[in-house]
């Protein structure tokens, strides 16, 4: 009986040994498994960072093409204007109609890449947007009213790129 016992014994023991075995084996396996995924994840990561950098190189390269693409036709309606204005048969209006177009054109580009015209005439001084150029005796006037805009402002995306040049009334 104690035989019996003692293998009993034995047999219980080499069985938790070997259940033992086994879950090391598989927390063994699991690690190696998570490690796997880790440096995956890592690689993965540098590739994004490096495709990301990549795209911010391209995109700071190519970001005026747009723009630079619209200013070419303003450009090629200004050569025109140019030869129009040589030809014999040019007079002061055709040519003053020629650069009115060419303006057009212009402001058209502008606005088309959300660059805003600050035109502030008979407008109350504001210096965030505008720039006193000089302040000026106006009885008939309110004051801190713009009496003329001596130079457009612009904005660009809603942010001040140059004040507009005024003159204001005292």
């Amino acid at each position: 009986m104690v035989k019996k016992n003692k293998e009993k014994d034995i047999k219980e023991k080499d069985t938790k040994e070997q259940d033992i075995k086994e879950q090391l084996e598989q927390a063994q396996q699991s690690a190696k498994d998570n490690w796997d995924k880790l440096l995956r994840a890592q690689a993965e990561i540098e590739n994004l960072k490096r495709r990301h950098a990549k795209d911010i190189e391209s995109a700071h390269k190519f970001v005026l093409d747009k723009f630079v693409k619209s200013l070419l036709e303003v450009k090629d309606s200004l050569n025109m204007g140019m030869k129009s204005a040589t030809e014999k048969t040019a007079t002061v209006e055709s040519i003053f109609d020629g650069l009115k177009i060419i303006d057009k054109v212009f402001t058209s580009t502008l606005k088309k890449f959300n660059v805003v015209e600050i035109n502030p005439k008979d407008e109350i001084f504001d210096p965030a947007l505008h720039e006193a150029v000089t302040i000026v005796e106006a009885p008939n006037k309110k004051p801190n009213s713009i009496l003329e805009v001596v130079q457009i402002g612009f904005t660009l995306n809603e942010r001040l790129i140059r004040p507009a040049m005024v003159i204001v009334a005292k």
